[in-house]
């Protein structure tokens, strides 16, 4: 009981740990400057492969990449969940870099609610009553947030609905995180090297250019990519997931933080309506999760007691001695 203890307090904190990293994110972003939003994209995917390599190879977990190479299907779905989290990553930096914070939060607010659209227009998959609510208050979020910005909020939604059809692709993909990081990356990394090298030709490479500090902080955007992914990975086996639901919050709060305390972004009466639409409807998402998640373990738990107490099957007359 004790070592389970142990281990749900160790989960709890890997999650708070990943989901707090992708939270303070936005500050590191401003720090790879002058470098431009397309180079730390590239920079970004050439050395997450070199840090999640040596990582593969200090766990000895190999054994998957040659049952994905003999998996046409797999390797088709990898390359398109490499395609789509690249435009996810490149426009998030981009946002954090030209002022648009809080945009990009609303983008991972929104997320779970374009997941579950997404959910039944591709999965067929059937809404509860509540679920549609918060679908609803959510769509009304994003018309309200179009009539204050005078245009859809297309860095969030785009955020969002790339970050979604990211998830969907992983789960038929389905294997680990880690592994996951690395063949995507693996797809991205000779695209990304060659404008790196393209980048140098031209004069135009900031890598190198300002100082070993700036150098190494290029550098350090594979660690920053993988060490919440591990962080996530640990937190999954050893929490349940409407714990990990819950935790997901915390990254777009603390970016919505960041960006209406520490980089002074505005926020006009339309722009606070339309968050607190989007409160609304995680609230409800949450709530229905919760109950729905007590309902389900107060069932299993009744049928396991039942199980208990009903009588053992008297003996047959053909199995008497």
């Amino acid at each position: 009981m004790k070592t389970e203890k142990n281990e749900a307090r160790a989960g709890l904190l890997y999650g708070i740990g990943a989901y707090g990293m992708w939270g303070l994110v936005p500050l590191f972003w401003p720090l790879l400057k002058p470098a431009g939003a397309i180079e730390i994209l590239a920079h970004r995917m050439v050395w997450s492969l070199a840090f999640v390599g040596i990582a593969l190879l200090a766990l000895r977990r190999w054994g998957w990449i040659p049952e994905l190479v003999r998996d046409p299907r797999r390797l088709g779905l990898i390359t398109v969940a490499a395609a789509v989290i690249t435009v996810n990553w490149g426009l998030y930096i981009w946002s954090v870099n030209t002022g648009h914070v809080v945009e990009a939060s609303l983008g991972y607010f929104i997320n779970p609610l374009v997941t579950i659209a997404l959910g039944v227009l591709v999965l067929k998959e059937r809404l509860r009553p509540a679920q549609w609510a918060a679908v609803g208050v959510g769509f009304s979020a994003v018309l309200v947030l179009a009539v204050g910005y005078g245009q859809p909020p297309w860095i969030s939604l785009t955020l969002a609905f790339s970050f979604a059809v990211y998830g969907l692709v992983k789960k038929k993909v389905n294997i680990g995180g880690l592994e996951s990081l690395a063949a995507e990356t693996a797809v991205q990394f000779l695209p990304a090297l060659g404008y790196l090298v393209w980048l140098g030709t031209q004069g135009d490479l900031a890598f190198g250019s300002h100082g070993a500090g700036h150098t190494a902080l290029l550098a350090a955007t594979g660690i920053v990519t993988a060490a919440p992914l591990v962080c996530f990975g640990a937190a999954a086996i050893r929490v349940p997931l409407s714990t990990l639901g819950l935790l997901q919050y915390l990254a777009p709060t603390f970016q919505f933080l960041l960006g209406v305390v520490y980089f002074h972004e505005e926020m006009p009466p339309e722009r606070w309506a339309g968050f607190s639409l989007v409160w609304l409807a995680l609230t409800i998402l949450t709530w229905d999760a919760l109950r729905t998640a007590r309902k389900s373990r107060a069932a299993v738990e009744a049928a396991a007691a039942a199980s208990r107490t009903e009588p053992a099957p008297a003996p047959s007359v053909a199995s008497a001695p």
